[in-house]
Order: C-alpha cells, then structure tokens, then sequence
C-alpha cells in the first residue's frame, strides 16, 4: 500500500471531481451542505445517475455491474463525492445484502435483486435487531416455521433504519429453537408489502424519525428468499457485519466534518477574535486532524486486504470504532463553535425553504440535531464496547 497518490489515481480523483461537480443536483448538494432534510427522492435520484455512468455500485465486481475498482480508488470517489455535498450512498443494498447475495445467494436471486439494488429500484432496510437481542444478537427471537414451499414469520424487529421508506427487509429469523443460539439461525429476503408487515417509527432526540420498529405477524415468505442453507444464516450474518463496520468507518464524512469545523473555527469569534486563533482550540482540532489522518491510513490498510483476495476480519471492528468516535468528536467540535447558538434547536428550520427563525446564522441551528444525531453511530453495527471484546479475543488473543 502506497500513502502517496500516484499520477493514476490523481486523474482519477479529478475525473471524479469533475463528474459530481457537474451531476450533482444543486437541490441536494445544498441540503446536504446546509444539514437540511435528505429526502428519499434524493437518495434515488443521485443513486441512478452515478447507476447511469457506471459508477452505482463501487465495491462491487464488474460482473454484477460494479467499477472494480480498488480500494484507493473508493476512497477517492467516497471523498469526491462527500466533499461536493453529495448524498451518501444508502449501504443497506449495495454495501449489506448486495454483497451477501454475490457471495451466498443463489442464481436466481443474484439475477433478481442485484439489478435493482444497483438501480435502487428497491429500498433494502436490516432486520437484525430487536427488543432483547441487539449486541447479543444471537439471542434473537423471530421466529420462521417452514410450512410447505413457504416460512411463516412471527416476531419484531426494532432500530430499523428507513423502514419506512423501504420495500425490501432482510431479515435473521429463528428457523431452529432447540439448536445452539448461533446455529439455529437463517437469512430471509421479506417483501414488505407481505401482508402482516407493520412498521412503526421511532422518535429519535434531533426529533427525527429514521428509525423503526417492524412487526411481523403471520408473514408468509417463500422458500426461494432463503439466502445460503437454513440454519446456516449465522456466518451470512457476521459476514454482512463486516461490511457494514467497515462501511461506518466514515471517511468521507469525516473530512466533510472536519472542513466545516475548520471554516466555522475561522469565521466564529472569541472576544473579537477568529477561534481558530485561540491556542487550546486550535490544538483540539490539529489533534483531532491527526486522528482522522491515523484513522485513513487503517482504512486504506485494512480494505487493501481485498486487493489480495484476503476477506475483512475482524479488523473491521478497529475502523468502526475509531470512525464513530472521531464523528462524535466533530459534531461536539460543531457544538462547541457555535456555542449558546447551538442550543436553541429548531427542527422544523431543516426544511428546505423553511422561514423559520432561529436564534443565531441558520447554519448554526442544525448543528445540536447532528450533534445528538451522531450519539447512536457508536451503538449501531455493533456497539462499540461489542467491538472491543472482539478485538481483544480475535485480535489480540486475549
């Protein structure tokens, strides 16, 4: 691996740069900038346009319609694209279930679902969690009862995210309640438009709605949605996991973080004076810089074990933990810069075009909801202190 960019990869970057520069509706890349409300239509509408050149699933082999590219070009399209105010891509589809297809499902369902996912012709939501089983997640207790060509599910899920918008869930059921925990679990690809299917939102504390509560009562699911053996869902699942960490580790979000931090440190002022001049808080942000810096490098490390065909272990755990805390870090960052102004939160304010008034500049007003927003980052995935125990018995051998 090679820290420094080569010719290649600095054409590369500028191809990039000038694409979303250009494609990016200017709609969405203001209410990303502004942290106002992302709305569905707008995680569609930049998914089928990156789908249209080629670019709709960057980790995915060609042969499915992905790049192909490596993992430096990833990065470098990943911060392209968070630099230019660009949505993220939702990783439910082409980051979870997508690769889980590739590696596990049948022909048909590769056939079937990767298409779709490219295209976001479907909206994919996770349903691994529920009440009672989250970081313990083999403790879960939905059930799935095989009866003819078909599983009957009866349970919930809950912290869902974007059930509300979605149209496909892929689900852990229980498929053998006499076997160990971890052995007697299946991977199950659910409609939600099945009958019996509820979904209920969650009011988070930016007094947002994202995520969910599913219930599913009596759902029938076909046999041909079992992705992999049943009973077998368990290596699926925690294959899917490391994806997923990955995934959070946030680099390009992280850097879009620390720009805004950087800028608002040189336009807000202490006694008259820029923060950024003042000594204590210019030291917490270089330390904080030097951290996400670390914190690219394992990146670029760790997935570079793709190029040599080596899976992700649970060296994914290291980047989901340092990503979620650094992200943490720069939303108080936000926090502290705004100061009093922060704290009078105005919700209805993320509305594009809102007259709302709020207290101080309206770009300081949303930064409390990302501030409480980035709280749950450290739980989901895996809680962070999960995360450790399986450094320290997988890694570190202890």
């Amino acid at each position: 691996m090679f820290l420094r960019e080569s010719a290649e990869e600095a054409s590369f970057r500028a191809e990039v740069r000038d694409f979303v520069q250009r494609e990016l509706p200017i709609v969405i890349r203001d209410r990303v900038l502004t942290f106002q409300r992302v709305e569905r239509d707008d995680y569609v509408c930049w998914q089928k346009i990156l789908h249209v050149k080629g670019w709709g699933a960057p980790a995915w082999p060609r042969e499915y319609g992905g790049t192909g590219w490596n993992a430096t070009q990833r990065v470098i399209f990943e911060e392209e694209c968070f630099a230019a105010g660009a949505p993220r891509q939702m990783p439910f589809g082409l980051s979870m279930c997508g690769p889980v297809l590739i590696a596990f499902g049948t022909e048909a369902q590769k056939a079937k679902f990767l298409p779709r996912i490219i295209a976001m012709d479907d909206w994919w939501c996770q349903g691994y969690s529920e009440p009672g089983a989250g970081s313990d997640l083999a403790s879960l207790k939905t059930r799935a009862v095989r009866q003819g060509d078909k599983y009957v599910i009866n349970g919930q899920k809950t912290w869902t995210s974007f059930a509300h918008w979605a149209n496909w869930i892929f689900c852990l059921v229980r498929t053998d309640p006499e076997a160990k925990p971890q052995a007697g679990i299946s991977f199950l690809l659910i409609d939600m438009k099945s009958p019996g299917v509820t979904v209920r939102p969650i009011r988070t504390l930016d007094q947002g709605a994202d995520v969910n509560e599913v219930f599913l009562d009596n759902v029938e699911v076909p046999l041909e949605n079992l992705v992999g053996e049943e009973n077998k869902g368990w290596a699926i699942a925690k294959y899917l996991l490391g994806h997923e960490r990955t995934n959070i580790a946030g680099i390009g979000m992280c850097k879009r973080l620390m720009r805004r931090v950087k800028e608002m440190a040189g336009t807000c002022t202490k006694r008259g004076r820029p923060l950024v001049e003042d000594p204590r808080f210019r030291a917490r942000i270089s330390q904080l810089d030097m951290q996400l810096i670390c914190h690219e490098w394992s990146l670029l490390r760790i997935i570079s074990l793709e190029s040599g065909n080596k899976p992700i272990g649970p060296e994914a755990s290291v980047l989901k933990i340092r990503g979620s805390e650094i992200q943490q870090d720069l939303t108080e960052l936000l926090m502290d810069i705004a100061g009093p102004y922060a704290v009078p939160y105005v919700p209805e304010a993320l509305e594009l075009g809102s007259t709302v008034q709020t207290a101080g500049d309206p770009l300081l007003n949303p930064l409390a909801g990302q501030f409480l927003d980035m709280r749950k980052i450290s739980i989901y995935g895996g809680a962070n202190e999960i995360q450790k125990n399986i450094i320290a018995k997988a890694i570190l051998d202890l």
